[in-house]
């Protein structure tokens, strides 16, 4: 299905992989890729579930046109997953101290507070 608000195509995907338990992501990227003449760094699968016994696995596939807009629309994990952007590391207590930090103030200077305990915690 053509989606051109998000600048996408996107579509069920039904994998059928007698003989293994699954398939690797960039396998199947590639796979897509080339069946809708595409480049596979385009293509975004996610949410697999193979079937009861093996050998079929269906999941969801979204081919963007541009780079810009798979940065635009793409989730952050998926980002990640994909390896446009890296994942930064912060320690469990920095964010608990960040959401407590935030919780303390109420009214119109809450989301002010929140984003500055936030970006303290990031520099943790």
């Amino acid at each position: 299905m053509r989606n051109p608000l998000l600048a996408r195509r996107q579509m069920i995907v039904d994998i059928i992989h007698p003989g293994r338990p699954n398939v690797p992501r960039a396998e199947l990227q590639e796979v897509v890729g080339g069946m809708h003449k595409t480049d596979a760094k385009l293509v975004v699968l996610f949410g697999f579930r193979t079937k009861f016994g093996g050998g079929k696995s269906t999941g969801f596939c979204v081919i963007y046109d541009t780079e810009d807009a798979l940065r635009k629309f793409e989730p952050k994990h998926r980002l990640i997953r994909q390896g446009f952007e890296e994942k930064k590391e912060q320690s469990r207590k920095a964010i608990k101290e960040a959401k407590n930090k935030g919780k303390k103030i109420r009214g119109t200077g809450a989301s002010i507070a929140k984003h500055k305990a936030k970006r303290a915690a990031g520099a943790d």
